[in-house]
This record gives C-alpha cells, sequence and structure tokens, in this order.
C-alpha cells in the first residue's frame, strides 16, 4: 500500500483491556486509541517533504483520519497535518 501526496497509514494501538485499578473494560466502555505506527507514507504535496517516516510511533486527534481495513488489520488513513505529535 502507497500512499499518495501528504497521506500517511497508521496503525493504531490496542485499547486498553482494563483500567489501571485492574477492572475490565466491556467493548463498549473501550476508548478509541490515539496513538499508533505508521505503516506507510505518502512522497509529499507540492515539493513539501514528509515530516514522518515508516515506523515512526505517532499521536493523532481523536476523530482524525478514515479508518479501513487491509488484509485483516484496521489501519488509518490520514493526513500529515492529523498528526500531532511523533514520539
Amino acid at each position: 500500500m502507497k500512499p499518495i501526496n501528504d497521506r500517511v497509514v497508521v496503525k493504531p494501538a490496542n485499547a486498553d483491556e482494563k483500567t489501571n485499578g485492574g477492572i475490565f473494560l466491556p467493548d463498549t466502555a473501550k476508548e478509541k486509541p490515539q496513538k499508533g505506527t505508521v505503516i506507510a507514507v505518502g512522497p509529499g504535496k507540492e515539493g513539501n517533504k514528509m515530516t514522518v517516516k515508516k515506523g515512526d510511533t505517532v499521536l493523532y486527534g481523536k476523530y482524525s483520519g478514515q479508518e479501513i481495513s487491509y488484509n485483516g488489520e484496521d489501519l488509518l488513513i490520514m493526513r500529515e497535518d492529523d498528526i500531532l505529535v511523533i514520539l
């Protein structure tokens, strides 16, 4: 999979299964993760180079990106601008 322009493909981290106190969370109470690993990076847009690279761990906005399922994996496709921080 090769994204175009300033798009980035991110594999979200798994949602927490239990709280810090040890209480298991049902699926309806789990929060959508806002952290993930970059799987693929586009070439950039209009001569601007991409800041993120494949393998980076990133934080992104809660409602960022388009969710897709590809080869049995849940992935997000988002613009580089939707990424807030490289960890």
